[in-house]
């Protein structure tokens, strides 16, 4: 079994590396043009190691006591084989999933094994060639996976004390070969994401790995028509276009309309996306809050202050799917999470890189946390900068680098050259539990340790940085969103506890006027405001209102675990899982009248809890030049 297991490490590692490198001699020009192939070489060994491992294990681990049975040997001798020419066969076929869908094998591998009559049909019609050298290479393998895993000799066994501490150390090889590294995080298709190119990012995968992971995935989409009832497609387009002021869009791209700029400064301005972690409004004091941040307080007075904003939903990946592609919430995971958008789905950094900007992101912490570095980098954003790029970093905590040092990364990068303009989207870890921060920033009260202290540290490295932005030479060309991802610790005995998704919303910089907006408004109306704001008129697919027009806001929309929540004035429509939707008077801060049936109302609620699972799974929040990309 020693000998078995050997030979299939060395040969699976062989096979998957070979692969590996056949495919980057044929995607060359696109590997050479993303910076070489190390990184791909290098992440994929250990990519190939944590399957390796996993598929390996329970022999590995039986091996110490039954390597001298021969019944072991022939079991372990067959499972081999079979994992052997799974692995050849993903391998084989990867080249024409590539040719056909720009990327590795995904969970349309598997879905289209559902149609084998007309899938097999089009391989024997279209594909003679290819399936006959595949046979030859699937023949060959299995006579090498014969000769090499079925053809061996029982082993002499240790002591068994010398197997106790075998059997120890093996496991310990696995479960960091499975793990990948002594990270804070184990591996996973984000962490070896390396650059725009979203099939490079696919490359340090192997194919097998590719498959299980996206069916993996799978949990996380959810459909909401199953739950909350369905709408015909017409009339569930219809009422999100009438809802977001919009004309119908072509057929592929519904909600996809031209959005003109209220301001036209002479050069597109810079913008910059500040997302500040659990920063609810209940430590706001122009909020209402308890009074926590003195600088975005002051700094409130000096731009375009929404008291009534309200998040979409109580992660993170909620707030950033909002705030960086106007996408709104749905009973499945995030967008950043979801595998059929970790390319060709719209973000700004997709749009305004038509107009030559160049798009950053930075983060104090591993950005391959929640899948963020595979979506932004999959979708249009240039650079990306987290934790190992940081430079003698003041303080790091559990989650990263503080946000002092998030800032100051930020502020060198705007200050750099002025030619190209720039989306720069900054998402700070500091306010996060344990609530650790640099000492000697903030006059602490009491344990150190709070949300109130870490509130107050996040509150001062804002007004550090926006101090120093003031004097720069960014400044006057710079647009500035401040807006929180979600609240902190979000629960209570309602269905939707609205008090827990308001959240400060603050636009600041060139060409804003301050102002206090008392209008109702979702995370998803930013990303359209900041485009009029920096002087970018163009077509997109999102459907949050341009605050900077009339007759706009009014309205937020969230989701939380299983209920949606539709808050239009002062009535909030629930959406219950397999129920008639509940009506509400809300009176802030936490007081809930119910009301009558209003099914107007409701049919509005519910299309807008649709709409985003039906814009995801038919690839409608993206642009055309992203369709035709995929297509060709």
């Amino acid at each position: 079994m020693f000998t078995q297991i050997g030979i299939f490490i060395l040969a699976m590692l062989m096979l998957l590396t070979l692969s590996r490198i056949a495919l980057i001699a044929w995607l060359w020009p696109r590997v050479r043009a993303a910076g070489g192939p190390w990184t791909i070489l290098r992440w994929g060994v250990r990519i190939d190691l944590n399957q390796i491992a996993m598929w390996a294990a329970v022999p590995a681990l039986l091996a110490p006591w039954l390597a001298d049975q021969p019944v072991a040997i022939t079991l372990t001798g067959l499972w081999l084989q079979i994992i052997w020419l799974v692995f050849v066969l993903m391998e084989v076929s990867t080249p024409q999933f590539i040719q056909e869908y720009d990327s590795r094998p995904n969970r349309l591998y598997v879905e289209y094994l559902k149609y084998p009559k007309e899938v097999f049909g089009m391989l024997w019609k279209g594909y003679k060639l290819v399936l006959f050298g595949a046979a030859v290479m699937m023949a060959v393998a299995a006579w090498l996976g014969h000769v090499w895993f079925a053809q061996a000799q029982p082993d002499a066994l240790p002591a068994w004390p010398w197997r106790i501490l075998l059997t120890l150390l093996i496991g310990a090889a696995i479960a960091l070969a499975i793990r990948g590294t002594l990270g804070h995080r184990p591996i996973n298709p984000s962490s070896v994401a390396w650059c725009g190119d979203s099939l490079l990012n696919t490359l340090p995968l192997n194919s097998f790995y590719s498959v299980l992971f996206a069916l993996y995935a799978i949990k996380n989409e959810r459909s909401a028509a199953d739950v909350y009832g369905d709408l015909p497609e017409d009339t569930l387009q219809t009422i999100i276009r009438e809802q977001a002021h919009i004309e119908p869009g072509p057929p592929e791209l519904p909600t996809l309309h031209p959005q003109p700029a209220s301001q036209a400064p002479a050069r597109p301005r810079n913008l910059v996306l500040i997302v500040q972690e659990s920063l609810g409004a209940q430590y706001v004091g122009n909020l209402g809050g308890s009074g926590l941040t003195p600088c975005l307080d002051t700094l409130s007075g000096h731009g375009w202050n929404f008291t009534r904003a309200y998040a979409t939903g109580t992660r993170s990946v909620r707030g950033l799917e909002a705030v960086t592609a106007g996408f709104p919430p749905t009973l499945s995971d995030a967008a950043l999470r979801l595998t059929g958008a970790q390319s060709r789905f719209f973000t700004l950094a997709q749009l305004l890189r038509r107009h030559g900007y160049r798009s950053r992101f930075i983060y104090g912490g591993e950005a391959h946390f929640d899948n963020m570095k595979s979506f932004f980098l999959g979708n249009g954003f240039d650079e990306l900068h987290d934790l190992p790029s940081f430079e003698s970093p003041a303080f790091v905590g559990t989650w990263g680098a503080s946000d002092e040092d998030m800032f100051d990364k930020l502020h060198t990068l705007l200050s750099q050259s002025r030619e190209q303009p720039t989306l720069h989207l900054a998402f700070s870890v500091t306010n996060h539990t344990p609530w650790e921060y640099p000492a000697g920033r903030i006059t602490v009260q009491g344990d150190p340790a709070t949300v109130e202290n870490s509130v107050r540290y996040a509150d001062w490295a804002i007004g550090q940085f926006f101090d120093r932005a003031r004097s720069s030479s960014y400044w006057e060309d710079t647009v500035f969103l401040i807006v929180a991802d979600h609240d902190a610790r979000v629960g209570g005995a309602q269905r939707i506890p609205l008090r827990h998704f308001h959240i400060p919303a603050l636009i600041v910089g060139a060409g804003v006027e301050a102002r206090r907006d008392e209008r109702i408004i979702s995370q998803i109306d930013l990303p359209t405001t900041l485009l009029s704001l920096i002087g970018v008129s163009d077509a997109h697919p999102m459907i949050g209102h341009d605050l900077t027009q009339p007759g706009t806001g009014g309205r937020a929309l969230m989701q939380y675990e299983d209920h949606y929540g539709y808050l239009r004035g002062d009535t909030l429509v629930v959406l219950e899982p397999h129920r008639a939707p509940l009506f509400y008077r809300y009176t802030a801060p936490d007081t809930y009248t119910p009301l009558g049936p209003d099914p107007e109302l409701g049919r509005i609620a519910l299309a807008h809890a649709l709409w985003p699972t039906w814009a995801y799974r038919h690839q409608a929040h993206s642009l055309p030049e992203l369709l035709h990309h995929a297509a060709a």
